[in-house]
């Protein structure tokens, strides 16, 4: 029995590769101070991504996410942690110019959802949580700004 690849799946992630320079908004709509910015590439396996992102702000974690697929099922996960121990999994999709990310459970749900620009220079988002598991409100705005 043949089993699908992850060539096409993992064609799904390429625009999500590449050096970004981070901005955040909260959800009173006022940018968070200091510079932040990501770096998205191919694990030396070519079948995971791998994010590393950072901040200039103590109430924001810097983290490590790791990406992979499921061409079997056609399903996406993330692997997160930061530097305050906060480990988390979040399911994924990436569709032509959308990338959600979500998750349940304790102690809140999560999700994010982003537009990926026609010319992929920009990845604008919104995170959003529900601590009572289903009445969602905005986190904040994070948009990913290519750096050449």
């Amino acid at each position: 029995m043949s089993q699908p690849t992850a060539e096409e799946a993992l064609k799904r992630l390429e625009p999500l590769v590449g050096n970004w320079r981070l901005e955040a908004r909260g959800s009173d709509g006022e940018p968070w101070p200091g510079k932040a910015g990501a770096t998205i590439e191919w694990h030396d396996s070519k079948a995971h991504l791998i994010e590393r992102s950072w901040v200039e702000m103590p109430e924001a974690p810097n983290g490590i996410k790791i990406i992979g697929c499921d061409p079997a099922n056609g399903t996406y996960v993330q692997l997160y942690s930061d530097d305050r121990g906060v480990c988390r999994i979040y399911q994924m999709s990436i569709e032509e110019r959308e990338w959600r990310l979500w998750r349940d459970g304790d102690p809140f749900a999560q999700r994010f959802t982003a537009e990926i620009s026609p010319d992929g220079r920009a990845i604008a988002g919104r995170w959003e949580l529900a601590e009572d598991g289903s009445n969602f409100k905005t986190d904040f705005d994070l948009t990913y700004r290519r750096i050449e």
